[in-house]
């Protein structure tokens, strides 16, 4: 089969590379379309893998070609959004709602107040729904003429991939949708035109899925996570010394692990919590804690925050996006060997679990809405499947971070793992069943294009008048009321993320450089000194050979 494969940008195929590959090797054509440019090294990931198959191919999406249907669809996709959010579920998440308020026009939010929501709701769908086609992506798609059309991540807010799915489905094309992360279901936006298939990664994703977005039980597929699959049998690529010298750590001592995570705009930054942090590990009462080593690895997304932050004295610092073989080899070794991994919302508490170390976390009121504010954090935080172990202040957690160097903590990764990332089993490894759901839905009929109701009817009437009377200053104002404006500035960021990222590589590259040649003159200067003091040593005892009354 022809798989077209289309994400946002390109670095979102990382959690997917190990499908990919398999789909190829399986005798599949896969075609990857990332729909703008980024900055995280996702290109460099593609290219990779297009180099190790040549049944693997990769293009971008074409522009739009009416970019004023285009502004009008984005406009009710984000007001859609918004009134998703003003939903009492979302009261104690605050900052997810306040994240869609910042891309949503002010007219949403005034509906926003009205009795009658979901009624609301169901009418920016229908016109949305009624809006025609693109017609660069019908061509598109007629050029590409694929056996399955997989999206991810297809519900980020106004996600723009509605368009590309609803052109597939108009020409009977079958589809299907690749759930990209742990938190995508409850942190982004509804499921509204729902693809042939949607894959997610266990029961918990299967409940979100219909209860919150109103997707079928038959639509749905149970894969498990494949995105970590490669952590699991993977082995240490140097030894616990090797590692320990390359970053800086004694290796005499047990060390921790401090996994940054990718907080939301406006929340506290991390680097001077961490310090507060290592000044409390310093302090601790117990000696194994207080000497023991300290790593912290940067947020890939977040590194540009560390910018002139100087490193608590005793720690050493080790970061990067872990989207080739050596970064996830770093990434791995510094988990495999810490005797904990201490970290306050990110993914990299989910891999700890899988290398099954010690996972701890410490709950605190600047980063309320980072934590208990989320709802996936809550997975990892309450329930019997539970991996976390909580502490409300930084004295409660040393206390325990002292109990984890001391082994006295009970294992409560395995449970988890087996529930949220592999529901199949432990040696059931998730890309093989994922690869099989695609397989199974390809040699499915073709669906039959959906017909558009009365209410969708009348629903494209409206978007018409609409479409008639706008403007290109009035487009212009609808693509930044919708949030357009907002994207550029997270653009315009993500670039300065790479740039200092790269800085701080090429730093961190000198540095390593200048301390190896150090390291090399001190065992020259060693080398002179104890030459000529061998020398100095031999013309002695000869000059004592010689006798009492020689010169």
């Amino acid at each position: 089969m022809k798989v077209l494969f289309v994400a946002r940008h390109f670095t979102y195929f990382r959690n997917f590379d190990g499908v990919i590959r398999q789909l190829a090797e399986r005798g599949h054509d896969v075609h990857l379309v990332a729909e703008r440019d980024e900055a995280l090294g996702g290109r460099e990931l593609i290219d990779r893998l297009a180099a190790g198959s040549s049944r693997i191919t990769a293009g971008y999406l074409p522009p739009r070609a009416d970019e004023r249907w285009f502004a009008i669809a984005t406009v009710l996709r984000r007001s859609h959004d918004y009134l998703r959010y003003a939903a009492p579920l979302y009261d104690a998440a605050p900052k997810i709602r306040d994240r869609a308020w910042e891309r949503t026009p002010q007219l949403a939010i005034a509906l926003s107040r009205w009795p009658g929501r979901r009624w609301i709701e169901r009418m920016l769908d229908a016109i949305d729904r009624a809006i025609p086609t693109d017609a660069a992506i019908d061509r598109f798609l007629e050029e590409q003429q694929p056996d399955l059309l997989l999206l991810t991540p297809l519900i980020e807010l106004g996600s723009p991939q509605l368009d590309v799915l609803k052109s597939a489905r108009q020409r009977g094309v079958r589809t299907a949708l690749a759930v990209w992360s742990w938190d995508h279901l409850t942190s982004k936006a509804r499921i509204r035109q729902c693809p042939d298939r949607v894959l997610v990664w266990n029961a918990t994703q299967r409940d979100e899925a219909m209860q919150l977005h109103g997707v079928a039980d038959e639509r749905i597929d149970v894969t498990g996570a494949q995105c970590f699959d490669h952590w699991f049998d993977r082995k240490p690529s140097r030894s616990r010394d090797a590692f320990c010298h390359d970053a800086g750590l004694d290796p005499s001592r047990p060390y921790v692990l401090y996994v940054c995570s990718a907080l939301f705009r406006g929340s506290p930054p991390e680097p001077p919590f961490v310090a507060r942090w290592v000044e409390a590990v310093r302090a601790a009462a117990d000696p194994a804690t207080r000497t023991a080593g300290i790593l912290i690895r940067p947020h890939p997304q977040r590194i540009y925050q560390w910018d002139g932050v100087p490193l608590p004295t005793g720690t050493a610092f080790l970061g990067g996006h872990p989207v080739d073989e050596r970064g996830r080899d770093d990434y791995f070794d510094s988990m495999y060997y810490a005797a904990a991994v201490i970290g306050l919302n990110t993914s990299a508490l989910i891999e700890a679990a899988i290398v099954d170390r010690p996972v701890l976390t410490v709950v605190l009121p600047e980063f309320a809405d980072n934590q208990t504010g989320t709802l996936h954090f809550r997975y990892l935080l309450d329930g019997p499947h539970a991996c976390l172990y909580v502490s409300r202040g930084l004295a409660e957690h040393v206390v325990q971070l002292g109990a984890a160097l001391a082994g006295r903590l009970e294992n409560r990764s395995t449970r988890f793992v087996q529930h949220f990332i592999r529901p199949d089993g432990l040696a059931a490894a998730a890309t093989p069943r994922f690869v099989a759901a695609l397989e199974r839905q390809a040699a499915t009929s073709r669906p039959v294009p959906p017909l558009l109701t009365v209410g969708e009817r009348l629903g494209g009437a409206v978007a018409r008048m609409w479409y008639a009377s706008a403007s290109r200053a009035i487009v212009r104002r609808l693509m930044l009321e919708a949030g357009h404006a907002v994207e550029e500035q997270d653009r315009a960021r993500r670039v300065a993320q790479k740039q200092a990222t790269i800085r701080h590589h090429e730093e961190d590259r000198r540095g390593r450089l200048a301390a190896k040649e150090e390291r090399y003159r001190t065992k020259r200067r060693h080398a002179r000194v104890s030459h000529w003091k061998g020398v100095v040593r031999r013309l002695l005892t000869a000059g004592g050979g010689r006798g009492a009354g020689n010169p």
